[in-house]
């Protein structure tokens, strides 16, 4: 069974982002063996029959998670990774816990502690200072991440025991409400943009406390359009894909362009379209579109200007000798 579209995860704790790709990956192949065949879900189209393949499809996801971390995943499957990147661009929003008087080398409590104190704060103290991280600011990433210089992990390095210069990144957090909490323990929401370390920021909040803190928690509630109630559990996916029913956990992709308008091709246009060639008969004024075949099939989202159009990203669907 091959899918194509998108399947929100609601990803358990101490999992990789990457574990949950991999899962699915094989969960996908080993429907593929089993000759259950080849469904689209690349947005309006009827599904598909092709010939059963031992091959999965490419499956990726639309933003980390650290592993400690629950909650929204989108991962993106067959010709849909090809929107993975407007997912992990998007804005996302997050429950995460602060744990004041400890600092670590992760800033989190899953980390070596470094230092650890009683701290002495009131709610509003908290309040005061957490306002005070709303907004366009640059933040230092952590060296336990991901992030590569001179073609080296932090992580590793910092497993290593080496710290090195980081640069600091543009982040925007949009907003900041304390949901609750007293002592040394307090709950936040968190909106925010790419790039932002929820980490770091639980870590900064307690050096402006003078006290230190790190995070102790943490649940991402939204990944741009997508929310919890969108999500589903890992083993809700697994056993929906195993009993041949994978359609009823996925979200076509052209649901993540949503915000664009639609228009329908000719069948002239259509057949131009998925050979590469230029459309330039649509009757669409400049902008952002997304793309349709006369048989609803979601083609692309493309970009209008001047009577042509140009294809940003292709969606539409293989044939059944191809793979995805």
């Amino acid at each position: 069974m091959f899918l194509n579209g998108i399947i929100v995860v609601d990803k358990p704790a101490d999992w990789t982002s990457h574990d949950v790709v991999a899962k699915l990956r094989g969960a996908l192949r080993g429907a593929a063996r089993s000759g259950e065949g080849e469904a689209h879900i690349s947005g309006g189209a009827a599904p598909g029959v092709a010939r059963p393949s031992g091959k999965a499809p490419k499956v990726g996801h639309g933003g980390t998670l650290d592993p400690m971390a629950t909650g929204v995943l989108p991962v993106f499957t067959g010709r849909a990774t090809r929107a993975a990147e407007f997912a992990e661009n998007a804005e996302k929003e997050y429950v995460a816990g602060v744990r004041l008087g400890v600092v670590t080398d992760t800033q989190d409590i899953t980390g070596n502690t470094i230092s650890v104190c009683e701290p002495d704060i009131t709610a509003g103290d908290f309040a005061k200072a957490v306002r005070g991280f709303v907004g366009a600011q640059t933040q230092i990433p952590p060296m336990y991440s991901a992030i590569k210089i001179n073609g080296k992990k932090l992580y590793e390095m910092a497993r290593r025991g080496v710290d090195v210069p980081r640069t600091a990144r543009e982040i925007l957090i949009s907003d900041i409400e304390l949901l609750d909490g007293e002592k040394n323990e307090f709950t936040l929401r968190i909106v925010c943009s790419k790039g932002t370390y929820i980490r770091t920021l639980c870590h900064d909040i307690g050096a402006a406390l003078g006290c230190g803190g790190a995070m102790s928690s943490l649940r991402r509630t939204r990944a741009g359009m997508f929310g919890i109630s969108d999500a589903h559990t890992l083993d809700e996916v697994i056993g929906a894909i195993s009993s041949g029913r994978g359609e009823s956990v996925m979200i076509p992709v052209d649901a993540i362009f949503s915000g664009y308008p639609a228009v329908t091709l000719s069948i002239t246009d259509a057949r131009k379209c998925k050979n590469g060639a230029p459309c330039t008969d649509t009757g669409a004024r400049d902008g952002v579109y997304r793309f349709y075949g006369p048989d609803g099939e979601f083609l692309m989202l493309g970009e209008a200007k001047a009577g042509n159009v140009r294809t940003l990203k292709s969606f539409f669907g293989v044939t059944a000798n191809q793979i995805v």
